[in-house]
C-alpha cells in the first residue's frame, strides 16, 4: 500500500497544531498508518517538524504570491495575504512556537525570504504614509505572526468564530499599524 506523504504531514499538522506534544504513536494514528512506516517516511520528530516546516514555507510563498502585494493599498494587501494565509495559520501557529526551527546555523532560509516580503509590504506602506513609522517592519511581521497563531488557537478553542478571524486579525493589525495625521 502507498502512502500519501502530504496526506501524513497534513494530518501531523492537523494533530500538532491541536497538540504540540504529540508522540510520533499519536501522529501516526492520526494518520492512518502504522508508526513503523511513519519512521519510514520520518526518522523521528525532528524530521517531521522539518518536513512540516518545508510544507509552512510553500504554503507561506503560495499565500503571498496569491494575495498580490505589490497590488492596491498597503492596507489592502495586507488583508488579502490574511485571508490567504488563513488555511495555513494552525500549521503556522505549531511552527511559530518551534523554537528549533529559529535557532542556530540551521535556519531555514525560507523564513528570511518570507520575513523580507512581508518587510517590504509594511515598508511600502509606511512610504505611501499609510502605516507608522515609529513600528519597524520587522516589529510589523512579528505582531502578524503573532496575530495568525493566535487567531488559529482562538478559533480551535472555540473562542472565535472561524468566518471571522481574517477580519479581526486584518483589523486589529492594520489599526494599531494605522499612521494617524494629527490636525
Amino acid at each position: 500500500m502507498s502512502v500519501d506523504r502530504d496526506q501524513v504531514l497534513r494530518s501531523a499538522a492537523a494533530l500538532l497544531t491541536r497538540k504540540s506534544t504529540s508522540t510520533m504513536d499519536e501522529v501516526a494514528r492520526a494518520a492512518g498508518i502504522s508508526r513503523a512506516t511513519l519512521h519510514r517516511h520520518f526518522a523521528g520528530r525532528d524530521a517531521l517538524v522539518r518536513a512540516l516546516e518545508e510544507l509552512g514555507l510553500q504554503e507561506c510563498e503560495a499565500a503571498l504570491d496569491r494575495a498580490g502585494l505589490g497590488e492596491g493599498s498597503a492596507q489592502d494587501a495586507l488583508r488579502r495575504l490574511v485571508k490567504e494565509l488563513e488555511p495555513a495559520a494552525g500549521l503556522l501557529a505549531f511552527l511559530y512556537t518551534e523554537n528549533q526551527l529559529f535557532e542556530g546555523e540551521a535556519q531555514n532560509e525560507g523564513w528570511s525570504r518570507i520575513d523580507a516580503r512581508l518587510a517590504a509590504l509594511f515598508r511600502r506602506g509606511q512610504e505611501s504614509g499609510e502605516f507608522r513609522f515609529d513600528l519597524t517592519p520587522a516589529w510589523l511581521t512579528e505582531a502578524l505572526y503573532g496575530l495568525i497563531g493566535s487567531g488559529a488557537w482562538a478559533v480551535q478553542d472555540g473562542r472565535v468564530a472561524a468566518k471571522d478571524i481574517s477580519y479581526m486579525i486584518s483589523e486589529l493589525l492594520i489599526g494599531g499599524a494605522r499612521r494617524r495625521v494629527e490636525s
